[in-house]
């Protein structure tokens, strides 16, 4: 094979392996649900959350509300749970920072249940990274209206 045919055949093949990447993200992102964002426009963390759930493939809209706690108790987000921000999504709340992985087992599993939590702002957790300072240990919060259980166990953004 002659550079030049070389060089055509690669050519040739880049649109090809573009088309497959951006077919296989969009496949990946139509497979979860659009997520509602509501925050407080003055908290800087809730943008890096937003941004670790969108790298994890999941379309988000935001909303800004200097007030969200009438949100949370629309949702039944249990005070003790309570965060800086609260997402929408496949008819579950998820308030705090929650990690992208739990959300996606949430969504797959669909068990019986208001949402997920992470109380507090965690060191370490999806958007409350801190550099210099090591991630905190933190449960993912399943909860009800009458019921609160430990749905998974984080260190950062790893699952333990």
């Amino acid at each position: 094979m002659t550079i030049s045919t070389r060089r055509a055949v690669l050519a040739g093949a880049l649109p090809v392996a573009a088309w497959l990447v951006l077919t296989r993200y969009s496949h990946a992102a139509e497979g979860l649900p659009r997520m509602t964002v509501t925050r407080d426009p003055a908290c800087g963390c809730c943008g890096g959350w937003i941004a670790h759930v969108k790298a994890a493939g999941f379309a988000v809209d935001e909303i800004q509300s200097a007030d969200v706690a009438p949100l949370k108790t629309k949702l039944g987000v249990p005070l003790e749970l309570s965060s800086c921000h609260t997402a929408e999504i496949g008819g579950y709340a998820i308030e705090g920072h929650v990690p992208a992985d739990a959300i996606k087992r949430l969504l797959a599993e669909k068990p019986q249940a208001k949402g997920l939590a992470v109380g507090g702002m965690p060191t370490g957790s999806p958007g409350m990274e801190v550099e210099g300072s090591p991630p905190e240990t933190y449960d993912v919060v399943l909860f009800s209206a009458d019921e609160q259980r430990v749905f998974a166990r984080y260190r950062g953004a790893q699952a333990i």
